[in-house]
């Protein structure tokens, strides 16, 4: 057990579907739960066709009830609507006190240089005197807490001076027994705006997928209710030849009783 409840190993599902998110499952169980650990991983990943094993860049790190993935940020904003630029930057070790602050820097669409557009430090959002982001730019990110891991930003009613390169940089202070160390991390996104969504790939698969199956069982149900109406036919055939043949049966049997009545006179 643990703090969240028991501890179960289950095994992964191995299926996941194109351009959706999937969760690998591994979960580690502790013998007894009353003893006191310390705990970290590393995924290694073979891609289908190779030979060697690689580490790749996602990390996680688990927490006392969940965990923290690092996920790329979508790159497409739509003219006019709210847009979130994700900078999820992860610790290595949960149990780890740490104290973070960032910094975001933008160069425009066109332009060379870039420029700080805000900083976050302490819960307090300081941002910088630009028109292109003055009253657009909302904190996102973790709150309550200096360890952030979290510190992605919404801009509010997207204009295609938003458009270009942005980084979030990640200022982060570890907290040992006998010592304290820096990190720094960046993260950097490229933003495209554009004057209406574009479907993603799934979706329009999905979509096609659904118009092929609606035609595959309309020409299914067709094709059952025409060999249904021949078996129906054929049967009602059959049932009226059978009848005829009993009629005339009946009536050459009446024909010749009527003649031997006669003979007989």
């Amino acid at each position: 057990s643990s703090a969240c409840g028991g501890c179960v190993e289950v095994d992964s599902e191995t299926e996941a579907v194109y351009g959706m998110t999937f969760k690998i499952l591994c979960i580690s169980c502790k013998r007894r739960s009353e003893t006191s650990a310390e705990t970290f991983t590393e995924w290694t990943f073979r891609q289908k066709g190779t030979e060697e094993f690689v580490k790749p860049t996602v990390s996680a790190v688990s927490s006392a009830c969940g965990g923290c993935v690092e996920v790329d940020s979508e790159t497409e904003a739509v003219y006019g609507m709210t847009f979130k630029i994700l900078c999820i930057s992860c610790k290595r070790r949960s149990e780890t006190s740490a104290e973070t602050f960032t910094e975001w820097t933008f160069r425009q669409k066109g332009t060379e240089e870039f420029v700080k557009i805000l900083r976050y430090e302490n819960e307090v959002l300081q941002l910088e005197e630009d028109e292109r982001f003055e009253g657009r730019v909302v904190w996102n990110g973790s709150r309550g807490t200096k360890d952030l891991q979290d510190l992605s930003i919404f801009i509010t009613n997207v204009t295609y001076n938003h458009s270009g390169d942005y980084e979030c940089h990640v200022y982060r202070l570890l907290f040992f027994d006998s010592y304290e160390h820096n990190t720094s991390v960046v993260k950097k996104i490229h933003l495209e705006v554009v004057d209406k969504a574009n479907r993603d790939m799934a979706s329009i698969v999905s979509e096609i997928m659904m118009y092929v199956l609606i035609v595959v069982l309309t020409i299914w149900l067709v094709a059952e209710m025409v060999y249904c109406y021949k078996k129906i036919a054929a049967a009602t055939e059959a049932a009226a030849q059978e009848n005829a043949s009993e009629y005339l049966a009946i009536t050459s049997e009446s024909k010749e009783n009527c003649t031997g009545v006669q003979v007989a006179e």
